[in-house]
């Protein structure tokens, strides 16, 4: 029987590793700043709301990896990372401004 592995098109290889690079990185950071803004939001002592922060993490983190491999196109998946990440950045700057002496 023969192999199919080689009938794989290199421009389909490209979108994969596109999406295994926005899923492991994109949602790291993604993830990253959910959990700064959430930390900072929360109406509890400082070491619950990050331990809770860092937990709701985790939710994010997963969302995102489901999300890069369940969009239709390799940059639909970079560009459903990359506005939730400007959004959250913004919001983690105003609120690091916010909390400056």
């Amino acid at each position: 029987m023969r192999s199919r592995i080689g009938e794989v098109s290199t421009s389909y290889r490209w979108a994969v590793a596109s999406r295994v690079v926005a899923a492991v990185f994109g949602g790291y950071v993604l993830a990253a700043l959910a959990s700064v803004c959430i930390a900072w939001l929360l109406p509890m002592a400082r070491g619950e709301a990050v331990v809770s922060a860092m937990m709701l993490s985790f939710l994010v983190y997963l969302v995102a990896v489901l999300w890069c491999f369940a969009s239709h196109s390799a940059s639909r998946a970079w560009v459903g990372l990359a506005i939730p990440g400007l959004v959250l950045a913004a919001i983690a700057g105003l609120l690091h401004w916010q909390h400056l002496p």
